[in-house]
Order: structure tokens, then C-alpha cells, then sequence
């Protein structure tokens, strides 16, 4: 051995290939990830070939954790290759492989692995030990395999070492994901027996690796994803793709049925796949041919366009599929996006302040500044140019639609478009030969959706959704809004595009920076769900020419709800590339009323035209005193026509079943939405959860829990967030469940986290229930959840749920089991009494007790005691607690030590030793 270790393992393989072949692959660093099997990466350059006292520094993992290793080239001679390493906490670390020639002419490979220090002695140290042998040999293996592969001097593989970009120099990892070719195609003449989606796309597929300047790219694919298309259904639209031109993709994906964030969502998982490794080329394409669809309807012929085998299906779909409407709004007529949408735009003119003339021509010279982008667009559908003014005017080949919006303000979905765009990890791109001009870059991407039914936000005028993951992509790329110059936003209609550009800081209507670059779903084209990867496409191109700029990508689904956002530029990211799914703080909402009778306030309204371009209904949406949003839709009412050249919004009215009567000519107040349910306050590195129900002791109904569900989901995903206290506003922590909701049917049982939201599956991190007067029922279920509970004196618990012909099935008993003595559990489940603080605490179910009123500041002051604490400790010794009692005498030390190992390597141990000689507040990282 090179050395004495505690621990030491040895393993022997043999080799086709000759020692040198075999100490030139294992010098070759670049390769490392090839054969070394404790090998994660290197840190910092790393030159391709080790020399005699070389140092450098890689990330290894021990029992699967991560660990940063300084190594030092000890032995490098025709036979023996040897590294001497040190690592945190005293680690200690050897590596040696020798290779001698065998009687057939080959080679015996040996690989030594040594570990030496405190971090490897005491109780885990046979585990350690077993995992050194199993490394070894794996090691041996696959330098044997890999040698044998190699029939003169190795060289690295794709993806193994960095990528140099010659233009800025920057050394690339080998996984970064770049974009090197885009195709688009258009059918502006479109025939009864045109080419299918399919078809089409993968035209636009062949001439995206045309734009990369090499061949053989697509079908080198180990991953295809569609977008998927609404004219024309298949079982793996991914997979018909894929065969057409010639690739034998491990992975198809496509995307869910209907939703125009698909094209940004599947390059963003495009991205991230490539980013982690599980692919090198991924091939993202969509198209529709609607125009050829429907000039065979007039030809009176039908489309013969290929049918897949029944039970065809992708490996995966993505995205989000859902009713895309409400019942009040079904009822109302608001199923069609252009309805929807001119809704909405009536709720942003009120917002502005603007009258309707004024809103007019804003909106119409915004959608003249994108014909003017269509015109110098090649592929687009309708490339010419119009005035704000022809495009105000109504006539027979402009005809009004639904107010604000005449035809050409609306999106065109009847085109015959396609799109393909080819990604490659940098290692990839380098090794199939694209120039690097070609190159742009991934550097961030992330998708989210607001709240799901229109009806049901409190603004209609605003999008949290756009606002947070345009946050979260710019943070992460290091930029601000001002430094992007290219920007694409989904512009279905006027108002996606006013709304997108407020919420990402965008100015509307600025001469050196376009909102779009194709002249968007109007005049670019709508083709179904993939206008998204038309905006990038059309992107790649700008960045390409203009090399040191940014560019931003949004994509949207159904009604401003589904969204998707990506930052690129031909100038490599800062930090790698992530998809990002931000969680979206929640706000306020109302409810939908579809039958709602009586005095209200107009909060926003569209009045629909016929095909003679005379009002024919007004669709109204009014907010009631208690905050509820009512949906009507009235026919041949005189409010249609005033409505078109009158503001009607914060009009009151009275709405009645079959007409809607103005109660005055001036606006008054909107009625504010309702308080949120759950209220989320973030203290520090505490997260104060409260519900906020006190009219009703803070029972639980589904909206409820949903909110809960997302706080709790919220909390988990902030990495500043360490410890969540969970509270009830009022005199009551929670009654459980809302019994009058659930004798609606509706009951507060959430998708992930199970009943009221969170007693499924509650935190990893960990929470402390704050309880104030009754916790009963669900309410008691609620504060089990929690890993420790402070209680005011007044606090009271109970699982009263035999009472009412019920169980605590929501992990009250389950609980109470697991806490209390066996016959104390026994008697609180089978009386169905609540007992008070004072015996909880006596049994050691309450942590700490405290007077009225201070429950919440006595759990905040425990939660920061915790949080003062190592994270990785913090997390572990949790999961300790909560798995031990499943654990057998013969294994609890070494699944103990099994668990403990991460914290033991992690650069928080290194911290704590140090803070505490220094005598000083450690400062944790949380690895």
C-alpha cells in the first residue's frame, strides 16, 4: 500500500490492454470519470495529464457523499500511478493502481484505496470499510473494461473533461447545455394532402442540424421530446419524430394536451437533462398544420395522415393538465381564450386609469410595433406590416370579435408552422463538430402557475406567477431585466403581453427593445402549444449576431395560468444552468359564483359581437359584498352596446337572472377579496405559518389546505428557511375540519400532503406547532404533525372525532400512539375527552408551556434555538429520531452511522471545529 490507513482495500481486475495503455488511461485526468467510481468532479482546471507532485483538488463521494479531496501525485512510474490526499475533518486518503504484464500479454490491474482519520474511526468505520472494498473493485473493473476499449493512447470521451469556449475563455463543464441548431418552416399555401405535424417537424428538424453545420446530429438523439399538437393526435408524437429522422432516442417525452408554455417547458427540461447528464442530444420540436386541416374541410377530402399503434405512448408527458375552467365560468361562456382574455384586458385599462379611446390606441400600436417584427420575419405567417390605426378600425377583413378586441388583435391558429431546435452538452456540440459561433446557451429556466380559474384570483390585472419566475431566472443568471436586449413575450393577445411585461419590469412600446421577435400568435402565427420554440429559434438567431447580449423567453398556457420563462445568450452562464420551479407566494383570492343574485360591483367585462359586428352579449364580472366574484352572461342587453364605447368597470349593479341593471353612473370601490386563509411571515431563518380562520376556530376546508400545502411547500424550498412554527389566529389553534365545506363535499384532502394539507406528509425540516387555546379533532392532528409543541396555559387537546361517527384517521391515533405511554394514548382515543396542557405536558407531548398569548414568541425563541444549529446535523438528528424505533438492536448503530456520515464529511464539521477555537459564531452552509 502507499501508505498506512485505518481502512485499506484492495481489488485486482485483468486487461486486454498493456500496462502503458493502462497507466496512460489512468493518468489521463480528464477520464477519471470513466473508471474511478468514487469520482463526482474536479474543482477548479485540471490539467489533462497528472505529472509527478501535481495538486489538485476533486470532489469525491464516500457511501455517496460528497467530499473535497486535495491530492498530491505521491508515485508516477511505468508501473504505479499514486495519489495522497487529505480531505475534511482530518480525512485522510490514498489511491494507487499498478498494472503488470500477464503471461497472455495483457495486463493485472491492482487498485488500492486507503482512508485514514478521525472522520473513519469508531462505530462506522466497518461500514466505511465495506464501501472501500466495493469501490475498489468497481474501480478495477471499469479501468480493466475501459483499457481494453482503447487500442492506442486513451483519449478523453465526450463529457468527461472541460469544454474551453475560444471566444471568451471560459472553460465550459462538459455537461452545459447549449443550443447549436434551429429550423422553422411555414406553409403559407397550404394543400388538401399536405405533410402531417409529424412531418413537418421533423423538416424543420433536418434543417435545425443544416443551421448546426454538421450531419449525423439527429440521429446520434438519446432523447426526443414534442410539443404536442392540436391538429393532428398521436400516441408518441415524439417517437413518429424520432423515426422519421432517423434517430433511436432511449427517451421520448411530450408534452400534456393542451398548453402554450409546452415549448419553453420542454427546452427547459431539455436543459436540465442535459445539465445532469442524462443526455447529450435531445431533440425538442412542435408544428401544426390547421391551414392544411382546413383546406381539405373546403375541398370536402380528409386528412390521411399516419396512425400509431393502439397503446403507443411517450416515457414521459409534461406538464399540467386540468379542466381549464370553472364551472361560473363555463356557465358564462368563457371557455373561448379570446373571451377570457378581453376580460382581462377590461381589468387592466381600470387598473391604468386609462379611458377606453386612450386603452384603444395603446394596445393597437403595440400590436403595430409586432406586425412591423413579423414583416422582417421570414417564417411568419402574415408578414406585413400595419398601423395602429388600420388595426382600430372594424371592418369586414378586421371585424370586431369581443371588446377591446377586433380579429387582428386576436391570435391566428389556423397556420401551418414548425419549429425544431437541437441541444447538445458543450462536450457533445464540441465532439460532433459545431462551429462555436453557433453556440447559445442555456442559463436558466423555470415554469410555475398562477391561481388555476381566472374567476378566482383577486387581480385580474396581475400575474405572481410571471413575477416570481422572472425573478428566479434573472437571480440566477446573475442579470437584471435591464441587461436583457432580446425579449420574446407569448402574445396571444394584448393583454398576456401588458401583463408579462409589468411584471417583469418590461416598458411597453420602447423602439430598442421589442417585446417580441417573431411579431407573436397574430401575425408570427399561433400554432397550438409551440409558439414557444418559434421565439426561441427566432432568438437563437439575434443572439447569435449579437454575441454578448441576453435574451429572455416566455411561454404561457390557458388563460395567463400555465407559465414558462428561459434566459439564453451566446456568451456562457455564470453559474450552470438550472430549470427552476419556484414556489409562488400565495394571494388573495375570491370565489366564483355563477347564479348569484343581487348588488354587486362591476370589476371587469367584454361585450361579444355577431358576424355582422353588432353587440350581441355582454359577459359580466361583478364582485359581490362579501368579495366573491359573480359571472353572468347577458344577451341582448342594452349594457352590450353602452359598454362598448362606455367604461363600465367599478360601476355598480344589480344582477338579476335573465338582465343586469346599472344602480348609478359613478364608480365606486371594488370590494377587497377576502383575507388568505393562511398567512405566511418570514422571520429570519423562522417561518411563521398561521391560519387564519378565526370566524370559524380555524377549521380547515379545501382552500384551506391547498394554502397550506403551498406554505408548507414554500418553507421547504427556501434555503433560508430552517424552522417553520405553525400557528391559529384568534382564541383557537384549529377546530380540524371545516365540517360545513365537507358537508358540501368538499373536503381538505390535498394531492401531495394528504388531509388538511399537510398531516400526510409533513416537513423534512423541522416545525413546531404553537398552540393557543383548543387544538380538537383535526386541530389536535395538526399540532402531532409538528415536532415539538409549545402551548399556552389555555391550550387544550382532544381527538373528539368518535363523537361525531369518525376516526382521527389523519395521524391523530397513529400519533398518540407513537408519543404517549400505550393505556394514556388508549384513553384519549377511546373517550374521545380533551384533556389539558398541564397533563400533555406532564406526558411529555407539550415541550413547553407558556402563558396565554405567548405561545407564538416562546415557539420563534425554540425555533431560533434550533436554527443556531448545523442544518445538516439539524436534518439528520430528525431523521434519526423519527426512523430508530424501526430499527433492530443488531442495526441501529450502523444505520445510525450510516445517517450520520454526511454531517461527519461535511464542510459544516469543518466550520463548528473552527468557530469554536476561534470563539466565534459558526457560519453553516449547509454542506
Amino acid at each position: 500500500m502507499i501508505g498506512d490507513y485505518d481502512r485499506e482495500a484492495s481489488a485486482a481486475a485483468t486487461s486486454t490492454a498493456t500496462p502503458e495503455q493502462v497507466l496512460r488511461l489512468a493518468t489521463d485526468l480528464t477520464g477519471f470519470s470513466t473508471w474511478f467510481e468514487m469520482h463526482d468532479s474536479w474543482r477548479g482546471d485540471v490539467p489533462a495529464r497528472a505529472s509527478l507532485g501535481l495538486e489538485v483538488v476533486e470532489s469525491v463521494r464516500l457511501m455517496g457523499i460528497p467530499a473535497e479531496i486535495a491530492w498530491t501525485v505521491v508515485q508516477l512510474d511505468d508501473r504505479t500511478f499514486a495519489l495522497s490526499g487529505e480531505g475534511p475533518m482530518g480525512l485522510l486518503v490514498g489511491v494507487s493502481v499498478s498494472a503488470a504484464t500477464t503471461v497472455h500479454g495483457g495486463s493485472e490491474i491492482e487498485v488500492e484505496i486507503g482512508l485514514g482519520g478521525d472522520p473513519v474511526q469508531g462505530p462506522m468505520g466497518a461500514t466505511i470499510e465495506a464501501h472501500v472494498e466495493g469501490a475498489a473493485q468497481q474501480t478495477a473493473d471499469a479501468l480493466a473494461a475501459k483499457a481494453a476499449d482503447h487500442v492506442g493512447p486513451a483519449e478523453p470521451e465526450p463529457g468527461s473533461g472541460p469544454v474551453v469556449h475560444a471566444r471568451t475563455g471560459v472553460r465550459l463543464h462538459p455537461n452545459t447545455p447549449v443550443l447549436v441548431g434551429v429550423g422553422q418552416l411555414v406553409q403559407r399555401d397550404p394543400v388538401p394532402d399536405g405533410p402531417d405535424p409529424a412531418a413537418l417537424s421533423a423538416e424543420a428538424l433536418r434543417r435545425a442540424e443544416a443551421d448546426a453545420g454538421v450531419t449525423g446530429l439527429l440521429a446520434e438523439a438519446d432523447a426526443v421530446y414534442a410539443i404536442a399538437s392540436v391538429s393532428w393526435q398521436y400516441g408518441d408524437q415524439a417517437a413518429a419524430v424520432a423515426a422519421a429522422v432517423g434517430a433511436e432516442p432511449e427517451v421520448t417525452v411530450v408534452s400534456s394536451r393542451f398548453g402554450g408554455d409546452a415549448g419553453q417547458l420542454l427546452v427547459n427540461e431539455a436543459g436540465r437533462a442535459i445539465a445532469a447528464g442524462e443526455a447529450s442530444v435531445v431533440l425538442v420540436s412542435g408544428a401544426e398544420a390547421g391551414a392544411t386541416q382546413a383546406t381539405a374541410q373546403k375541398a370536402g377530402q380528409r386528412t390521411e395522415w399516419p396512425v400509431q399503434p393502439a397503446g403507443t405512448a411517450p416515457t414521459r408527458v409534461l406538464g399540467k393538465d386540468a379542466e381549464a375552467n370553472n364551472d361560473a365560468e363555463a356557465k358564462a361562456g368563457l371557455g373561448a381564450p379570446v373571451y377570457m382574455y378581453g376580460l382581462i384586458e377590461s381589468a387592466i385599462r381600470a387598473k391604468s386609469g386609462a379611458g377606453i379611446a386612450e386603452h384603444r390606441d395603446r394596445i393597437t400600436g403595440l400590436w403595430s410595433d409586432l406586425s412591423h417584427v413579423a414583416a422582417a420575419n421570414p417564417y411568419a405567417w402574415s408578414p406585413t406590416a400595419h398601423s395602429a390605426e388600420r388595426l382600430a378600425t372594424a371592418d369586414e377583413a378586421n371585424r370586431m370579435v369581443t371588446t377591446p378586441y377586433p380579429k387582428l388583435l386576436c391570435a391566428n391558429l389556423q397556420v401551418d408552422l414548425a419549429s425544431g431546435l437541437i441541444l447538445c452538452s458543450a462536450a457533445a456540440a464540441e465532439a460532433a463538430g459545431v462551429p462555436q459561433e453557433k453556440w447559445v446557451f442555456l442559463h436558466a429556466g423555470a415554469a410555475a402557475h398562477d391561481e388555476w380559474f381566472v374567476s378566482e384570483r383577486g387581480d385580474l390585472a396581475a400575474s405572481p406567477a410571471i413575477r416570481t419566475i422572472g425573478r428566479a431566472v434573472l437571480e440566477h443568471a446573475g442579470l437584471t431585466v435591464d441587461d436583457v436586449a432580446h425579449v420574446d413575450l407569448y402574445s396571444c393577445f394584448p393583454s398576456a403581453v401588458q401583463i408579462a411585461a409589468a411584471e417583469l419590469g418590461l416598458p411597453v412600446g420602447d423602439p430598442d427593445r421589442p417585446l417580441s421577435v417573431t411579431g407573436g400568435l397574430t401575425f408570427g402565427g399561433g400554432p397550438g402549444n409551440n409558439y414557444g420554440t418559434h421565439a426561441v429559434a427566432s432568438l437563437v438567431q439575434r443572439l447569435r449576431e449579437d454575441p454578448d447580449s441576453y435574451g429572455l423567453s416566455t411561454s404561457l398556457g390557458w388563460y395567463l395560468t400555465k407559465h414558462a420563462i428561459g434566459i439564453y445568450s451566446a456568451t456562457p452562464p455564470r453559474t450552470s444552468y438550472r430549470s427552476l420551479t419556484p414556489v409562488v407566494d400565495a394571494t388573495p383570492t375570491r370565489r366564483a359564483l355563477g347564479s348569484f343574485v343581487g348588488d354587486a360591483v362591476i370589476d371587469a367585462y367584454t361585450v361579444q359581437f355577431d358576424r355582422s359586428g353588432a353587440p350581441e352579449a355582454i359577459i359580466l364580472s361583478a364582485v359581490t359584498p362579501d368579495g366573491d366574484r359573480a359571472l353572468r352572461r347577458y344577451v341582448g342587453s342594452d349594457l352590450a352596446a353602452r359598454g362598448v364605447e362606455e367604461e363600465l368597470v367599478g360601476l355598480p349593479v344589480r344582477l338579476e337572472e335573465e338582465s343586469a341593471t346599472l344602480l348609478g353612473d359613478s364608480a365606486v370601490a371594488v370590494p377587497e377579496p377576502p383575507a388568505l386563509p393562511v398567512l405566511v411571515e418570514r422571520r429570519g431563518e423562522v417561518t411563521l405559518i398561521t391560519l387564519n380562520r378565526p370566524q370559524v376556530r380555524n377549521a380547515i376546508d379545501l382552500r384551506t389546505a391547498l394554502l397550506l400545502e403551498r406554505a408548507i411547500d414554500g418553507f421547504e424550498a427556501d434555503p433560508q428557511a430552517r424552522v417553520a412554527v405553525l400557528t391559529g389566529a384568534g382564541t383557537a389553534f384549529s377546530a380540524g375540519m371545516d365540517l360545513k365545506a365537507a358537508a358540501r363535499g368538499e373536503f381538505p384532502v390535498t394531492e401531495r400532503r394528504g388531509t388538511l394539507g399537510i398531516c400526510g406528509v409533513p416537513p423534512q425540516k423541522p416545525m413546531i406547532a404553537a398552540v393557543e387555546g383548543s387544538a380538537l379533532a383535526g386541530g389536535c392532528e395538526l399540532a402531532l404533525a409538528a415536532d415539538l409543541i409549545v402551548a399556552a396555559e389555555n391550550a387544550q387537546f382532544g381527538l373528539p372525532e368518535p363523537k361525531r361517527g369518525l376516526v382521527a384517521a389523519a395521524g391523530g391515533v397513529l400519533r398518540l400512539a407513537q408519543r404517549l405511554p400505550r393505556n394514556l394514548a388508549m384513553e384519549m382515543a377511546l373517550t374521545a375527552e380533551p384533556q389539558p396542557v398541564s397533563r400533555m405536558a406532564e406526558l411529555g407531548l407539550v415541550n413547553r408551556v407558556v402563558p396565554a398569548g405567548q405561545a407564538v414568541e416562546a415557539a420563534i425563541e425554540l425555533a431560533e434555538t434550533i436554527a443556531a444549529n448545523a442544518p445538516m446535523s439539524v436534518a439528520i438528528s430528525k431523521q434519526i429520531v423519527l426512523e430508530s424505533p424501526d430499527w433492530s438492536t443488531a442495526e441501529e448503530f450502523q444505520r445510525q452511522s450510516e445517517l450520520a456520515t454526511p454531517a461527519i464529511f461535511s464542510e459544516d464539521a469543518v466550520e463548528g471545529v473552527v468557530a469554536f477555537n476561534e470563539k466565534r459564531a459558526p457560519v453553516w452552509k449547509g454542506r
